[in-house]
């Protein structure tokens, strides 16, 4: 067997991915064109999303688009300059909005959030970062019965897959999190959901786990490769070629054109996120909370509490618009009345999204010395440990701990 591997993105998915390697007796390099978790891990909402097999396609979601990409406010952009581009992955979402097609996809995706606690707590546990994660649940929020209505489904589906779920008036709800507008009529409370008080803190003391272990991060951008009669034999970067035996391609949206040239096309697209910082909101709040209606999502973070929300495709290079930041702040402030002042910072991040919202974590179809573990959509942060665990046991040959079948890259 090759004793070495390199991994191509340090976000939380390519870091577990090489802690576990690691665990197995591999000799592990990492490649990264930034700081590790400064890409797309470092902005999210920091919420382990156990709960979330919820596919972004739900029954119904072709009448809503266009009213939603005509409205200033919602949560849904489209740069018109990148539709010829986005249009392909818009209609293969629309057609996994059926609901046959929706049940599959929710219950491969609950198939790895069974998995989350498993495949992270042994890599938390040995980096001693324990203290960037709190086990304090989450409140979905609902300010209008017929936005509780709309979202029956979704909630059957997290019902029948095991998630434990308790129904609020908006009173009780208000109990919970004082901090919440008048305007909170129902909720549904998460308590089992648990979160991160600061994502990029949880990546960077893996990471530095990783490095006290023996592991080495390259700080340079992989651009391609060099090929042999078996599959890569360099990494083309920034720096230089670097040498490699078997390569892990978990470079978030970037990996779209690395596993093209390698010959496998993915329908990956940059499902850009924005969040603003509230570095002295004057008050805390006691659960993660995600507005239904508004569709953003507002938790305690080491710094402040984080605002995060939007999806907007555009090209993952473009420039950021952050007019979009400027709209999750206002929804923040009408959820959350008590939050005065100038955010103390604004961000964005592309997500990497493909249209069955399921990732590709697979042995590439071509080269077998290469494996993938990208487009996790918004759930990178939670599946970044079970994936990790999955791509070590591809790895060594081992039978996987979930039936990877669903997240063939050859599916598409």
């Amino acid at each position: 067997m090759s004793k070495s591997f390199t991994v191509i993105g340090a976000g939380l998915v390519g870091v577990c991915c090489a802690l576990y390697l690691q665990r197995e007796g591999f000799k592990v390099r990492l490649i990264e064109k930034g700081e590790p978790g400064k890409g797309a891990s470092f902005g999210n909402a920091g919420s382990f999303g156990t709960a979330s097999c919820v596919p972004f396609s739900m029954p119904g979601i072709l009448k809503k688009v266009p009213k939603m990409l005509l409205d200033s406010e919602s949560p849904l952009k489209l740069r018109w300059s990148h539709v010829p581009k986005a249009m392909p992955w818009f209609l293969k979402s629309i057609s996994n909005s059926r609901r046959e097609r929706v049940e599959e996809i929710a219950a491969a995706r609950n198939s790895l959030l069974l998995k989350v606690h498993e495949g992270y707590s042994p890599l938390i546990e040995a980096a001693g970062a324990q203290q960037w994660v709190k086990g304090d649940g989450l409140l979905m929020t609902f300010e209008s019965e017929a936005a509780f209505e709309g979202a029956a489904y979704g909630l059957e589906l997290r019902r029948r897959h095991g998630v434990h779920m308790d129904i609020l008036n908006g009173n009780e709800a208000r109990q919970i999190e004082p901090a919440l507008a008048t305007s909170v009529v129902k909720a549904v409370s998460l308590p089992d959901v648990q979160r991160t008080i600061d994502p990029w803190r949880l990546c960077d003391a893996l990471a530095k786990d990783f490095v006290r272990r023996g592991g080495e991060i390259v700080n340079a951008e992989a651009r391609g490769f060099e090929m042999g009669s078996d599959g890569p034999t360099k990494v083309i970067t920034s720096n230089g070629p670097l040498d490699v035996e078997n390569v892990v391609i978990a470079a978030g949206v970037w990996s779209r054109p690395l596993a093209a040239e390698l010959g496998t096309h993915v329908p990956l697209e940059a499902e850009r996120g924005y969040h603003v910082m509230f570095g002295n909101p004057g008050f805390g709040l006691r659960r993660a909370i995600t507005s239904v209606d508004r569709s953003i999502s507002l938790a305690d973070m080491h710094e402040g509490i984080r605002a995060s929300g939007m999806a907007e495709f555009a090209a993952p290079n473009a420039e950021p618009d952050m007019r979009n930041a400027e709209i999750v702040m206002r929804h923040a402030r009408a959820l959350l009345p008590g939050l005065k002042g100038e955010p103390a910072s604004r961000w964005m991040g592309p997500r990497p999204s493909h249209p069955d919202s399921k990732p590709v974590i697979d042995r590439s179809p071509r080269h077998k010395n290469v494996l993938f573990a990208f487009g996790h959509d918004h759930l990178g942060l939670t599946m970044a440990g079970i994936t990790g665990k999955l791509i070590a046991e591809l790895a060594t040959g081992k039978p996987t701990s979930v039936d990877l079948a669903p997240f063939r890259a050859d599916r598409f």
